[in-house]
C-alpha cells in the first residue's frame, strides 16, 4: 500500500510556467528546459549546439544555461526566441 508520500510529482506540474516561475533563478539547466519543451536531454544540447534552441542560451565558461525569462515567454507564447548568436549567423550567411 502506498501512502501519499509515495506519490510521484506530476512532470507536467514541474515543468508549467507557473511552477518555473516560482521554483527557479535567473537560469535553468538546458536538461530542465528540455524537459519543459517536452523533448530529451540529448535533442536539447544538440538543438543547442545548432544554435536553433527555441530560447535564449547563456555559455558560461564550459556552462551552458537557459535564460529563465526567454524560457517562460516562449512556453506562453509558443515563439521561439532564439539567442542573439544564432540570429547574427543567419544574417551572414
Amino acid at each position: 500500500m502506498h501512502s501519499q508520500n509515495d506519490v510521484m510529482p506530476d512532470m507536467d506540474s514541474l515543468y508549467s510556467p507557473s511552477h518555473i516561475r516560482t521554483t527557479w533563478g535567473g537560469t535553468g539547466s538546458i536538461e530542465d528546459a528540455s524537459r519543459a519543451f517536452g523533448f530529451s536531454r540529448a535533442k536539447g544540447y544538440d538543438l543547442v549546439r545548432r544554435g536553433e534552441f527555441p530560447c535564449r542560451v547563456l555559455r558560461i565558461g564550459r556552462s551552458t544555461r537557459v535564460v529563465t525569462a526567454s524560457l517562460l515567454r516562449v512556453l506562453e507564447s509558443g515563439e521561439p526566441e532564439y539567442s542573439e548568436v544564432h540570429d547574427a549567423r543567419r544574417t551572414l550567411a
